[in-house]
């Protein structure tokens, strides 16, 4: 008989000890901490550099689209110290879902767990329409015209009915996941290096080519603007919450997890900055092309050949981004599946390669509808909220596991405890008043449905439930 970490009903949780030593073996434990600081950096640069800085810049913030990444980027700090903790403690797959469990109970991490669903899977969607806008920009400049109809969704152009190329990039990211943890990984780490040499031949380059003025007025869209922008990138500085769900494949991941977490974050927001400055003294933010903005920048100066160069390293390197929330979501997904809070069925493992097959290709088809069908920024309101809140409930959760269980063998401690996790949870909410009401809606809506799953089915079918039936 299993020893009960607490709570009753719903908010039954189990111990943190019983976590980390069950399960041990289903997934392969293969990634050395390079690999998992790859793939954090690989969630983290891209979306917001290749795909989101430029429509913020245009759209809501202009030059002041550096402050919108410095707030997300504290916001994600303090929270990103929360994970670190959690990833020492419990080397699970899962992340925010299996914390919140383990600690605040298990209507809490079902909430969690189908939020990231839903945020991950249409992360992955938004990326890829990112990489498709510059695969258009990069196809025109051969001077190769496409029929329209598979230029993009309904509604985003003449003639658009699909965005095809962003279709095939999902079900091609899930094959690829589906070939093994190994070789995807090695895949990632090859694929980062790229990444982040195009970012920093764009810092380098761009950097002769600042127009001072192109800076005033900082502040086009005011103060509220590059609030507005901060909630719009935020999903954009978190990739290592997607990365912490592959804790069951770390090597050493009580020690590994940590480090990678902070390194990925601390690398990729100054590069973050950097670029930002670069694209908006470049250019002046009402000009820049919301879809493809480096391209479209160095093209302005009369680089165009550097910026074909940019829109292939762009969609080489956003390929990243998909993996690592791609990753995420099955992971967070093979984790409720093996606790019985969803079908069994869909945890079944490869019997060789050892990766939830099943799950990997559901979520490959319908990442690609979401891309094939809306809009980037209608795609990208389906995020952030679940987001925000997933990191208020780590950080809630990181509080009270300090005072409910000081005496766990901690390999990382939060520091400044409870002021830093404090800053996560009123930041995430203070950006979450930002969002727009289409997203509340959207949010509330699926949250019904998962209210309703868990009462119907995940509340009888749980480990926990079974557990307690004797």
């Amino acid at each position: 008989m299993h020893t009960f970490g607490g709570g009753s009903g719903v908010f039954r949780r189990k111990p943190v000890e019983q976590i980390a030593s069950e399960h041990e073996g289903e997934l392969k434990r293969t990634l050395g901490l390079w690999q998992l600081t790859a793939i954090g950096i690989g969630g983290i640069i891209g979306a917001g550099i290749f795909a989101l800085a430029g429509a913020v810049a245009n759209q809501t913030a202009g030059p002041a689209v550096v402050v919108s990444f410095l707030i997300a980027g504290v916001a994600s700090a303090a929270a990103a110290f929360s994970y670190a903790e959690f990833a020492g403690l419990i080397p699970k797959a899962g992340s925010a879902y299996t914390y919140g469990y383990a600690v605040l109970g298990e209507v809490v991490g079902w909430f969690i767990g189908w939020d990231l669903l839903l945020e991950y899977t249409a992360i992955v969607a938004v990326v890829a329409i990112g990489i498709s806008g510059y695969f258009g920009f990069l196809v025109g400049e051969l001077g190769i015209q496409l029929p329209a109809w598979m230029l993009g969704a309904p509604g985003t152009g003449p003639g658009h009915r699909v965005d095809l190329f962003a279709v095939l990039l999902c079900l091609l990211i899930a094959f690829l996941l589906n070939r093994g943890i190994k070789t995807a990984a090695r895949f990632e780490t090859i694929v980062v290096a790229l990444k982040v040499l195009v970012v920093l031949v764009v810092i380098t380059v761009g950097f002769f080519f600042i127009n001072p003025a192109n800076y005033h007025p900082f502040f086009p869209f005011g103060v509220s603007g590059a609030i507005t922008g901060a909630a719009t990138v935020f999903f954009a500085v978190f990739g290592y919450d997607a990365m912490s769900t592959a804790a069951e494949e770390s090597k050493d991941s009580t020690r590994h997890m940590p480090k990678a977490i902070i390194y990925s974050l601390a690398i990729s927001m100054v590069l973050y900055v950097l670029a930002c400055l670069v694209l908006t003294g470049m250019q002046n933010y009402k000009d820049i092309d919301p879809e493809s903005g480096f391209a479209s920048a160095f093209a302005s100066v009369g680089l165009t050949k550097l910026a074909g160069v940019i829109a292939v390293g762009a969609i080489i390197g956003i390929l990243t981004v998909m993996f690592t929330f791609m990753l995420g979501v099955t992971r967070v997904w093979f984790a409720m599946s093996r606790d019985g809070l969803l079908p069994r069925w869909f945890a079944y493992l490869h019997p060789e390669r050892r990766v939830p097959v099943r799950i990997t290709w559901i979520v490959g088809v319908v990442s690609g509808l979401i891309a094939g069908f809306l809009p980037i920024r209608e795609a990208a309101e389906l995020t952030n909220i679940g987001i925000l809140l997933a990191f208020v409930v780590v950080c809630i959760a990181i509080i009270v596991l300090h005072y409910r269980r000081p005496d766990l063998p901690r390999t990382f401690r939060t520091p400044l405890m409870p002021f830093t996790p404090a800053i996560g949870v009123v930041f995430s909410l203070w950006l979450i008043t930002f969002l727009s009401p289409v997203t509340w809606v959207r949010f509330i809506v699926w949250f019904i449905i998962g209210m309703i799953i868990y009462f119907t089915y995940s509340y009888r079918h749980s480990d926990l439930h079974r557990q307690e039936a004797p």
